[in-house]
C-alpha cells in the first residue's frame, strides 16, 4: 500500500499525519529516482530529476488533500495570496540536493510543515535514505546528556565564518553535514547537541525542522535570540540554530562573546 493509500485511511483533520505521509511519500519517489539513475548520471540532472519528481509529490497530495489551502515550495512560483490565508504548507521537496546526488550519502531529507495563524501547527522531516521520519506526532523519549565536548553541526560546504570561535568559546567539537533537515534531526535524534546556521536560508529550508526540534524539545531560535516567524512576504531566513535544552544558555552567552554586534558582522553563509 503507497503512502497515499495509507493517508485515505486517517482523519483528514489530522495535520500531523499527512504532514508525515506527504514526506514519506515524496521521500520514496527521490529514493526510485536516485536508484533508477544510470552510473555516471550529471549531478546536476540528478539534482533537477529529485526537485521535479518530489514536487509534484507534494503539489499532488495538497493539491487532493488540502485544496483550500496555500502553500509555499521552494519548487513553485510564490503565491502571494498566502499572506491572507490562514493555513499555509511550507514545503521544501528536496533539501540537501548536492547531498541526494551523492550516493550513497543520506544527509539530505524532505520538509513538509503547516503554518497556521502565526504558529508552526505540524510538520514531518523525512530521511528517506535512513527509512527515517520525524513528526510532530511522534512520542518523545527522554533525551540524554549532551556531551561533555558538544558536537556542533554546521554546513559541509559553506559553515559560518564565526564558528571556529565560537567552537573554541564552547568547547565544541565541529561537525560538516549537509541539508538543515538532516542536522535538525540529528540533534533530536541526540547524535548531536546543537546546529548552527547563518545565511543562505528560507523558510521553506527551516520551517518543519523547527517544528519538529519544537516538538522534542530542542531549543529553536535565531541568532539574534528571537523565535523564527514563517509566512512573511519576503521568505528570506538566513539564520537559525537548534539545541539541547540544557546548551540553550552557554550556547547564547558563547555567541554573544564571539558576535557582540550580531547582526552587523560578516556571517558567512551555508545550507
Amino acid at each position: 500500500m503507497s503512502t497515499t493509500d495509507a493517508h485515505d485511511t486517517r482523519e483528514e483533520h489530522d495535520d500531523h499525519a499527512f504532514a508525515r505521509a506527504c514526506a514519506e511519500e515524496a521521500g520514496a519517489r527521490l529514493m526510485e529516482i536516485r536508484a533508477a539513475a544510470a552510473p555516471g548520471t550529471d549531478p546536476r540532472e540528478l539534482r533537477a530529476a529529485g526537485d521535479h519528481g518530489a514536487q509534484s509529490v507534494l503539489a499532488g497530495l495538497l493539491k487532493r488533500h488540502r485544496p483550500d489551502d496555500a502553500v509555499l515550495s521552494e519548487e513553485a512560483a510564490d503565491d502571494l495570496g498566502r499572506l491572507t490565508a490562514r493555513r499555509v504548507w511550507i514545503v521544501d521537496p528536496l533539501d540537501g540536493t548536492r547531498e541526494f546526488a551523492a550516493p550513497p550519502r543520506e544527509d539530505w531529507a524532505v520538509h513538509v510543515a503547516l503554518w497556521e495563524e502565526g504558529e508552526l501547527r505540524a510538520g514531518a522531516v523525512a530521511l528517506p535514505a535512513r527509512g527515517t521520519v520525524l513528526c510532530t506526532d511522534d512520542p518523545v523519549p527522554p533525551r540524554a546528556a549532551v556531551r561533555r565536548r558538544p558536537r556542533m553541526l554546521v554546513s559541509r560546504t559553506r559553515p559560518p565564518a564565526f564558528v571556529t570561535r565560537l567552537a573554541e568559546e564552547l568547547g565544541a567539537d565541529v561537525v560538516p553535514q549537509g541539508s538543515a533537515g538532516a542536522k535538525t534531526a540529528s540533534v533530536v535524534l541526540g547524535e548531536a547537541d546543537l546546529y548552527v546556521h547563518a545565511g543562505g536560508q528560507y523558510e521553506w529550508d527551516s520551517a518543519a525542522p523547527a517544528a519538529v526540534a519544537a516538538h522534542h524539545g530542542c531549543t529553536v531560535l535565531r541568532l539574534d535570540g528571537s523565535v523564527p516567524r514563517y509566512n512573511r512576504a519576503d521568505p528570506t531566513l538566513p539564520d537559525l540554530a537548534v539545541c539541547a535544552p540544557e546548551l540553550h544558555e552557554p550556547f547564547r552567552a558563547a555567541f554573544a562573546r564571539v558576535c557582540p554586534d550580531w547582526p552587523a558582522v560578516e556571517a558567512g553563509a551555508g545550507v
